[in-house]
């Protein structure tokens, strides 16, 4: 059954002294729940207390990345000696990658030359190697891996976390997506669908870009402490409160109403979470947002651990669909990875240094892989059939790799993790188990992993 909402009176929570707390009170963590309801905590005990997710919009090339095939660099230029799925425009023509692998760290994991700086954090990383998904569009391939359906309009992960746990911080959103992309299912990838409102995701910057790093109208025109703009407020909710109690419940007014407390709290707050001039030199060039080439990643990855710090629960980062290289592969990888690589190992290096990592679970990933067969002169096709995918911290296994491909990187053939069981394994790190966690609607319980998803019990580490 679905959790109760309650809703309490607002016109209650306005009080001046309520509404601002100081960074330094963002950093210890106000643990309040939501004013519209309460959330029902954890079914069991949780390794995660918040998730960041680093979309490789467009599809990285796991044989390129963290997937390395012998035979596929002995066969170059051969025939697969198998089928391949027909809805495929790829050839069946074997192409190595021009890019060298090498063993690092204690885990002995191959990584190509493209990611330096990930390479020496390996042994702080799960990696899913037998990753297989449903969808051979972006559309669909997209749709599936932010919320769990192909085709369907269903609430996206950070929604369903969100409505499971509740706010960490009173004071911001519960689900952050910054540089969302419009394209390739656009809002519902980050949006709440038939859960109430004000579980979707407040987005900042767009199609890969943070921007300014602003949200819109989050500065008070009139001043901060304007009793007049408190007044008219406290106007606007009581009237639709009155509206509210005279109609009964009705989550479009309810979703309206927490939208406008939020963004009052937010406008006395977030500014100074936002504001990346307050992070030292050396700490813009730890994330490389001093060169031109990872200035963009880079910010977006200081902001994620910015907000993470103050109490979001669930970030999300996008490059924007930039990995998507039917040509030109050799130049667009190389291009996205020198863009992506530095700022992420910042960002494991930052957490870790925090202590923030040990409870915050970094999930990297894109919608689907790439062919190890060529298309066109220089590029790989899409291929949800066997990609990579990896976690960090969160009480996952470090330096741990799960899972293979076939000899030539295309199936998923050991060892197979679906989109809807990666799905699962996060909400568990999190305390939710995925087969509980429902929301009832049109007359059925409806869920992230529909009627599928395990727990990949293999990369959890073991409880100490």
């Amino acid at each position: 059954m679905p959790r109760q909402i309650t809703r309490r009176h607002h016109l209650q929570q306005l009080t001046a002294g309520s509404i601002g707390v100081s960074l330094a009170g963002l950093q210890g963590r106000t643990l309040e729940a939501a004013s519209s309801f309460q959330a029902p905590g954890p079914h069991h005990r949780p390794t995660a207390k918040r998730v960041i997710f680093l979309f490789m919009h467009g599809g990285p090339s796991q044989v390129d990345l963290f997937d390395y095939k012998p035979e596929l660099q002995k066969r170059d230029g051969g025939q697969i000696p198998f089928d391949v799925p027909e809805n495929l425009d790829a050839k069946t023509t074997l192409m190595a990658s021009p890019w060298k692998f090498q063993q690092y760290g204690e885990s002995g994991q191959w990584v190509s030359e493209l990611l330096p700086h990930l390479a020496k954090k390996v042994d702080e990383i799960s990696l899913i190697k037998s990753m297989h998904s449903k969808g051979q569009s972006h559309g669909q391939a997209v749709s599936m891996l932010h919320t769990g359906s192909d085709n369907l309009v269903r609430p996206s992960v950070g929604a369903w976390i969100s409505y499971g746990l509740g706010k960490e911080n009173h004071d911001l959103p519960a689900f952050v997506a910054i540089g969302p992309s419009s394209g390739h299912g656009g809002p519902r990838n980050y949006g709440a669908a038939f859960l109430p409102t004000e579980h979707q995701a407040t987005t900042i910057g767009r199609q890969g870009k943070l921007g300014d790093a602003t949200i819109e109208h989050l500065h008070a025109s009139s001043g901060e402490d304007d009793p007049r703009q408190r007044r008219r407020l406290e106007l606007i909710q009581s009237l639709n409160q009155t509206h509210l109690d005279r109609i009964g419940r009705d989550p479009r007014i309810t979703g309206m109403i927490e939208s406008y407390d939020l963004a009052s709290r937010m406008q006395r707050v977030a500014p100074q979470v936002l504001d990346l001039s307050q992070e030292s030199q050396a700490t813009h060039e730890l994330y490389g947002t001093d060169k031109k080439e990872t200035e963009n990643f880079g910010r977006q990855c200081l902001l994620g651990r910015r907000l993470l710090e103050a109490g979001v629960r669930y970030v999300e980062l996008s490059t924007g669909n930039v990995w998507d290289q039917h040509g030109g592969l050799k130049a667009g990888h190389a291009k996205n990875a020198l863009a992506t690589d530095q700022p992420i190992a910042a960002l494991l290096t930052d957490l870790k240094a925090r202590g923030l990592l040990e409870d915050t679970l970094v999930v990297w990933g894109g919608e689907f892989g790439r062919t190890p067969t060529v298309q066109g002169s220089n590029g790989r096709d899409h291929n949800p059939q066997g990609f990579c995918t990896w976690l960090a911290g969160g009480g996952v296994k470090a330096g741990f790799s799960h899972g293979e491909t076939d000899e030539f990187g295309y199936h998923a053939a050991i060892d197979r993790v679906h989109m809807h069981d990666l799905h699962a394994t996060i909400l568990h790190l999190l305390g939710i188990n995925h087969e509980q966690l429902t929301y009832r609607f049109a007359g059925r319980d409806f869920r992230l992993t529909d009627v599928a998803g395990r727990v990949v019990n293999e990369i959890i580490a073991e409880s100490t």
